[in-house]
């Protein structure tokens, strides 16, 4: 075993025995064997470059896969050997009718896999540090390939809301390819960014999809008390499943709460008129054994960032979509044109005990980009008088490690006259602190999910163009950014594809960042790791005087 696409790698090296996340040896190794056959069909699509119809039947089944393998996403080995199995029969499929050659081709795909057993004994070949031996190389490849991951699951989001780019599909697959092929430093490099490009593309129809279908975001008090009824707990990041949830639970006694990422469904006009969804219960997804006991009733992972699972709870949790964990029973996805079915986990809410409260009162959030905008002439007078001396966005991901109490200090230690953008778990640092406002406007601003961290640049570059500013790193804006898994690594390739720079990014720098590597985005992009938390935010405010002047 050897991983290190997230944020807790052992000794911020490489996960070797286990991994921190409770993934095992047997789960890494066939997730490598998946991504070594997804390359394989990227491959036979460079060569033969699929038709309209193949190529989305492809893009979705990669996003799929991809998804599957983000951290804290599935550790059940059954899927992922269906997974392998449904990759090697698609990509010989496409060998088949396009009449490509073993010539064209190499090891990713060209091998052909006989079952279980055969996949056990081919996945040691073909894990990360079988790819090369040069490790800025490798550590480049692995870039790609973590921000591909993250850009699959904001795809596989937006296609089950009925919204697809075929052009995204496009490049996933011939980047899939050129992880193979052995290019060098700066044409690696060069992918890097068209990773980061495509990624903004993939976040905006992520963007469209959930406005178009849901309502733009608005500013919302979220109750995180209970009532004493049943209730479901429903976490993750998919929408459509909210949607659905909500739908086959009115009428029948029982009541639906959100926790950790999905918390932003909460600022969506369209699910506000069920009087049976409640608000959000606990905080981010790292508490969760412990909250999904205390909640008595069941729970809906539809995503990644499931944990381990306790015995205390197992016979009440949930997986769907890409989600998965064994002996849990796992939800299918919708058939065509219809409804998931949650028959099943309603049934079993009805005989439960109501959620035990572990806390009382409301948080505030609903700001993406169309909110903020609303209040953009109050933004920028405030700016322009002084009132607001810098925007620090603080979006990301939240994690164990005991260093992350610096988003929270950050938090509070930043002075009256910031305002803190942010999305993503990371908020559930700093959402529940009494931050106050600044004329009325809220010192914290919440976009939502790590998914609409889109929302956070579009309200920069809408004030640089309000401010009429040449460079978007003129704007009195820092970011201060917690990574966690994959998702992370697609926000950051596409904040430095959109030109942002001094990007300070913590609580470690990615272990799959080899020192050059690391010195290369240095030099390019500024981006540096968190330090002390007053030097920091020293730094932030001195950076700040001469974006403020031009301001003025």
């Amino acid at each position: 075993m050897f991983c290190y696409q997230c944020q807790e790698a052992a000794g911020n090296l490489a996960c070797t025995i286990k991994g921190v996340c409770g993934k095992g040896e047997s789960t890494s190794a066939l997730q490598d064997l998946l991504i070594h056959t997804l390359k394989g069909i990227g491959i036979v699509h460079s060569k033969a470059r699929l038709e309209a119809a193949e190529l989305q039947e492809t893009g979705r089944f990669v996003i799929e896969g991809l998804f599957a393998t983000i951290t804290n996403a599935n550790f059940d080995d059954r899927r992922f050997v269906s997974y392998i199995d449904r990759a090697l029969k698609l990509r010989d499929r496409l060998i088949t009718k396009y009449g490509l050659s073993k010539e064209e081709l190499h090891d990713a795909a060209e091998w052909n896999g006989s079952g279980e057993e055969d996949y056990r004994r081919k996945a040691p070949q073909v894990g990360i540090l079988s790819t090369t031996e040069n490790e800025d190389l490798r550590s480049l490849q692995e870039l790609i390939i973590y921000g591909l991951k993250g850009m699959a699951a904001y795809s596989d989001h937006a296609k089950i809301l009925g919204y697809e780019e075929t052009d995204i599909y496009d490049f996933m697959l011939r980047a899939l390819a050129a992880s193979t092929e052995g290019l060098g430093l700066e044409e690696l490099l060069s992918w890097v960014m068209e990773t980061g490009k495509y990624g903004v593309e993939a976040m905006k129809l992520l963007d469209r999809a959930n406005t178009a279908t849901y309502g733009n975001p608005e500013i919302s008090k979220v109750n995180i008390g209970v009532r004493n009824r049943p209730g479901i707990l429903i976490s993750g990041h998919d929408l459509k499943d909210m949607e659905e949830l909500l739908k086959q639970t009115e009428g029948t006694g029982v009541d639906v709460y959100t926790h950790s990422e999905m918390l932003p469904a909460n600022y969506y006009p369209a699910f506000k008129k069920y009087e049976h969804f409640v608000g959000n219960y606990g905080n981010a997804w790292w508490k969760q054994n412990r909250e999904f006991e205390s909640f008595n009733g069941p729970i809906v992972m539809t995503t990644n960032c499931i944990t381990p699972v306790n015995d205390s709870y197992r016979d009440r949790i949930f997986t769907t979509n890409a989600a998965g964990y064994p002996g849990v029973r796992h939800i299918p996805d919708r058939p065509e044109s219809g409804a998931k079915d949650f028959s099943q986990v309603i049934e079993l809410a009805k005989t439960c005990p109501p959620p035990t409260e572990i806390e009382t009162g409301e948080i505030v959030g609903g700001f993406a980009h169309h909110q903020v905008m609303q209040l953009a002439d109050k933004i920028v007078d405030a700016v322009k008088s002084g009132a607001i001396r810098r925007f620090v966005v603080m979006a990301g991901c939240d994690g164990r490690h005991k260093s992350r109490s610096y988003f929270t200090d950050l938090a509070q230690e930043l002075p009256h006259d910031t305002v803190i953008l942010t999305a993503g778990c990371a908020k559930y640092r700093y959402n529940k602190l009494e931050l106050g406002d600044i004329g009325g406007i809220p010192r914290l601003l919440d976009a939502g999910q790590c998914n609409d961290s889109y929302s956070l640049a579009v309200i920069a570059l809408k004030l640089k163009e309000v401010f009429e500013l040449e460079d978007v790193n003129e704007l009195p804006i820092s970011f201060d950014l917690a990574w966690y898994e994959q998702k992370a690594v697609i926000v950051l390739l596409a904040l430095l594809y959109l030109g942002f720079k001094g990007i300070r990014l913590g609580p470690s720098l990615p272990a799959f960042l080899s020192p050059n590597v690391v010195k290369v985005l240095v030099e390019n992009f500024d981006i540096k790791p968190i330090g002390d938390v007053q030097d920091d935010i020293a730094e932030m405010l001195s950076d700040s005087q001469e974006e403020y002047a031009k301001t003025n």
